[in-house]
Parts: structure tokens; sequence; C-alpha cells
């Protein structure tokens, strides 16, 4: 039997010799590629936090000590000691275990938002209300260093000293978030550990940290993160502290693995089913949606010199790093800040400047403000390009892109394309670095692009993608979601309904076109990947109702709700976003349309043009 057999709670973990935590380290990490490399998931991160989580749960008692990790990603460990380690054989897949800390799993979890720089603001608060009940609970807050260039981090530092109760920073220091960490930051803790001579060498308590002390904050650091002997003498004496303390822990990202050291890009940050030898993908990953804006960004910067690339800490994920290799002077990465990269490129764009940020849909959701106030409000030409719009999968509720089509139409000025195959992505992504009049936003999913879809006629702005006589039914279909719902159309058909199919292409606002082709059907059906409620959908309603068109309105989309971790195309099955399920919807909804409301439709067709100039204009 293994030493990791024998560990199911933390208590195990505190029995064993230091001999025994070195071996058992190795068969933590052995189990971690074998069972990651075989589900995919975070490897890098996660192989550079063994001995680091060994050590944590030696010294403090979870869950009754509280451990928050920033990001979640990398707590796979913690999930092995707190007795989780059979639900590796459905790592992030659909019922399966979570690739970020869950409360559902464990009460050894707290906080599973894995959105970057808030375990310390978490923390701050935490420590507050065990102040005021009087619990002798530790708070220990688990930060990385690229994580601590994210404005919420260095908010919640600024307030921690002044808190009642006490803090324990973990600070794991391994230089990157996906790639290396930028800014001043990281230059003050390199120097820090230069200082140090070694990691292990002479505590920074002596040679003093004057940004942490400055603060108010204790400092003890740099330590070898990959000593547990070391990291449990530092972790115990914060504990007794009578004051919040920054424990600096220099670790290596990948440690241990060596695809992973090898890896200069990511240390093998994410992976898919790759091959635990090497690191290289089992089988052809294909064409991506990602890969297809890399290359055409790049070829627009070669006669668009205005252009400027902006991305917060991931410039290879978000397709920014062709460009940034080929214009290294016209690429900006700020660090986990989405609030910085959107006003800065605001401030880029009063210059004269074109700039393009580039950042996971989802993490858009942190710079609302100031794409409203900051960037809408004096109309400057900024795009964003919103990589893992819509399902995700298996990263879970907070990474799917699910928000932002309801969240980006209630802004004024602000134009959204949504490409529905590669080609669609280039001319959009190219009509939106040319609008000069306010912002422009291009959404895709993060998924194999599949082939290009031709369409019938280009009307207006808006693509038809198929025609039919007597067409009953009219199927709008958002960016990606033309394929299942061409593939619906097809079943209608073969079961005796008609349907127009059209794709939108920019489909914030709605293009009034929509009610003229509307007028004509006895159905209206929408097909999102973003929640229904203000959703196109829901936009496409209110356009029509302004239009006094009676066509009724379907959306089909995601409900407001949190979405679970999942293969993409499982979840949008579930969810009634496949050809057989829109083909079912679109039944049913018909089941309740009497002929009325098609005929009334044609009566209105022909003044509807007339009533829809004015409110274009």
């Amino acid at each position: 039997m293994s030493l990791l057999d024998t560990v199911n709670q933390p208590d195990d973990v505190r029995r064993l010799t230091h001999e025994q935590l070195r071996l058992l380290a190795g068969e933590i990490r052995a189990f971690l590629v074998e069972a990651i490399c075989r589900r995919g998931g975070h490897l890098g991160p996660n192989l550079g936090m063994v001995e680091l989580t060994i050590a944590l749960h030696r010294v403090f008692r979870s869950p009754h000590d509280r451990i928050i990790f920033d990001t979640g990603h990398q707590a796979y460990v913690h999930k092995l000691l707190t007795g989780r380690r059979a639900g590796f054989a459905q790592l992030r897949g659909s019922g399966g275990l979570s690739g970020y800390p869950r409360r559902a799993e464990s009460p050894h979890d707290l906080v599973e938002n894995s959105h970057a720089s808030t375990a310390l603001s978490y923390a701050t608060g935490l420590c507050r209300a065990y102040a005021l009940d009087g619990p002798d609970r530790a708070v220990v807050a688990v930060i990385g260093d690229g994580a601590l260039t994210g404005g919420l981090a260095w908010e919640a530092l600024n307030s921690l000293a002044g808190s009642p109760g006490r803090v324990v920073v973990v600070l794991n220091d391994n230089g990157r978030s996906y790639a290396p960490t930028v800014g001043g930051l990281a230059a003050h803790l390199a120097s820090l550990r230069a200082t140090a001579g070694s990691p292990g060498g002479r505590s920074g308590e002596a040679t003093g940290s004057d940004f942490f002390q400055a603060l108010g904050l204790r400092y003890l650091g740099p330590v070898d993160g990959h000593d547990v002997g070391q990291l449990e003498a530092a972790l115990q004496q914060a504990r007794a502290s009578d004051q919040s303390v920054v424990v600096h822990c220099v670790t290596h990202k990948g440690h241990g693995h060596p695809p992973a050291e090898a890896d200069d890009a990511d240390r093998l940050h994410t992976v898919g089913v790759v091959d635990p030898g090497t690191g290289q993908p089992v089988g052809s990953p294909g064409r991506t949606w990602t890969d297809v804006f890399a290359e055409e960004l790049v070829a627009i910067g070669g006669h668009r010199p205005d252009l400027v690339a902006v991305s917060a800490a991931m410039l290879g994920p978000t397709g920014l790093g062709a460009f940034a290799a080929r214009y290294p002077e016209r690429t900006v990465d700020v660090g986990i800040a989405e609030q910085h990269a959107v006003t800065s490129a605001a401030g880029l764009a009063f210059g004269g400047k074109h700039p393009v940020v580039a950042v996971y849909a989802t993490f858009l959701n942190r710079a609302f403000d100031q794409v409203l106030l900051d960037v809408a409000l004096h109309r400057l030409p900024v795009t964003l390009v919103l990589d893992r719009a819509g399902i995700t999968g298996p990263d879970g509720p907070s990474h799917h892109g699910m928000w932002d089509l309801a969240m980006l139409g209630t802004v004024p000025g602000l134009r959204v394309a949504a490409p529905r195959d590669a080609a669609s992505l280039r001319e959009e992504l190219r009509e939106a670095v040319d609008e000069r009049r306010g912002p422009t936003v291009l959404r895709f999913p993060k998924a194999r692009v599949d082939s290009d879809i031709p369409a019938v006629e280009r009307i207006a702005g808006l693509d038809v993608l198929r025609r039919a006589a007597a067409a009953q039914v009219l199927l709008v279909a958002v960016g990606a979601m033309a394929g299942p719902t061409l593939r619906a159309a097809e079943l209608l058909a073969a079961g005796g309904v008609e349907c127009t199919v059209v794709d939108p292409r920019w489909v914030r606002p709605v293009n009034p076109e929509l009610a003229v082709l509307a007028a004509d059907h006895a159905l209206v059906v929408t097909v999102e990947d973003g929640v229904r409620d203000g959703g196109v959908g829901a936009a496409v309603a209110q356009s029509l109702a302004d239009a006094a068109v009676a066509t009724p309105v379907c959306a089909l989309g995601l409900p407001t709700t949190f979405v679970p971790h999942g293969d993409r195309p499982d979840l949008l099955a579930e969810y009634g976003l496949d050809a057989h399920g829109i083909c079912a919807d679109v039944l049913r909804r018909l089941s309740w349309v009497g002929t009325g409301s098609r005929d009334a439709s044609r009566r209105v067709r022909a003044s509807v043009r007339s009533r829809l100039t004015p409110l274009a204009g």
C-alpha cells in the first residue's frame, strides 16, 4: 500500500514523519500527472503546490481553520488530502470532481469563486467576523504572485492591517500566472528572492520588506516552497503572530515533472488529454476559434500601425501571443487587472490608437463599469474580444461566459458581433477595428471551429443561411449556434415545418431588418448560448414590439442559474441548445401559435418598413 492510500483526511498527514512526507510528495506528483493527463486540467500550478499544501494541512486544522485558495485551480492537492482521491477519475466531467474548490464537495472548501485576486478580501471579512464572535480560528489566504497583481488584492492589503483579527497570507511566488508575472510587484518579489540569496536563505524579516511592512504587515521569508520542514516552521511562526503576516514561499510551477518544467510558455498550466511522458496532446485538438482570431489579428496588425493589443495576464490563452511576438512594442500585459486593462485601453484610444482588449468573457464581468463609463460614455473606438463566450465546459460556473450578451446589451453605443465560423470571425474582426464611432465587441466560444457556413444572401447586414417557400418559422442563430440551428431546421423540414434561418452577425443592438423578416413568419425563435433574461432573444422581442410586429418570439438560451462544469456538448444538449433540443422547442411553440398569428403578421408587413425607418434613426 502506498502512503497516499493511507491519507483520507488532514489528520493522516499530521501523523507522518518528514521522511514519509518526502515520499508522499513524490506519490502525489505521480498521481497528479497520471490523473490530469488522462482527463485534462490544471497540471503545472498543482505540481508546484505539493509540499506547500502538505505543510498547510499539518499546521492548520481545516475545516476549523479556514484555508482559501486564490485562485482555486491550485487546490488539487488540497482535494487529495481531504478525501477526494476517487473523484479524480471524473475530474471536471459532468457530475464529477470540480477543478476548483466546491462547497458541495467538502466542508474543507469555503470559497468556490475561482476569479483571481479575491482571497484577501474574503479573508479580511472572515477574520473580522471571527473577531466579533470570539472563536480561535485561523484564516489563511493562499494567493499566487500573479493574482496579487489584481486591484482587488491591493485594496485588501491596504485594509488588512487595520482590520481586527489576523490573516496568514501565504504568498505562493512562482514568478508566473500563465506567463511570467509582470510589473513592479514582480520586480519587488524578485529583489526579495535575490536579497535572501536563495530560497531558504536569510530571512526577509531580518533584511526587511519595505513594501509589506509599510502596510503594517509582518513579513516572513523567502521560504523554500518545496521544503516541508522550512514551510512548517514559517507557518507555525505566522500562526503564533499577533498581527497579520505575509509568508513568502518560493515555488516552481510544474516542479518535478520534466515536460512541465521544460514548457517555457506556461509550464503546462492547463492541459487537455495529453501523453504524460511528453506533455503533448493525444490526437489532433483541431483548429480553434482562438487560433483563427490570433492569425487574423496579426494580419490586420501588418497594415494597421495604430492597433495595440492589451491583455490581462493571458497573452497565450486569449490568442495574443502571436501578435506579441510580431509586434512586442504594440502589446501590453497589465497583469490580472481587467479593470485597469479596459480603462488603459480608453487612454490608448484617447491617444489615437485602436486597442484590442482580449479577455475571457467571464472576466469582463469584473470591468463592466469601465466598459460603461470609461469607454462607452466617451464613445471611444476600443475593441473587446471575448474568448470563452457561452458554455466553456469543464471549468464550471465561474468560467462560463454566459453573462456578456445580457450585460453588454445595456451599454449605449456599443456593438456586439457574434461570428458563426472562421470566415465570419475574420470579417467581423476587421469591421470591429474599422469602427471609429464607438466601442465594439467580438465574442466566440472555447471550441473547435467547424467548417464555414455560407450565406444564401445578405440583407441589410443580416446573413440569410436558409430560405424556404412558405416558411413558418424564423430561426435567429447567434454566433456559434448557427450550426445546431441549421441542423434543427433540416430536422423540422423533414417533418413538414419549413424555416428561414438568419445570422444577425452584429447581435446588439438588434438590426431593425429582423422585424421586417419576422412579420412574414408565424413564429420567431432566437438561439443563443447566453442567459435568456436580458439576452439577444429578449432584445429581439422588444424590437418587434416597438415596431408593432405581432409575431411571437421564443428565446432559447441558458437559464439564469449557475451552470455546473461538464463537457460543452453535453451541457448545451442538457439546456436544449443542440439540434434536437431546438427542434423540440420549435414544435412545442408552434403548437401554441394559431394560423391567425401568421395572417396578422402578413397584414402588417407592408407597413413595417415605414415604421422602422424613424426607429432605426
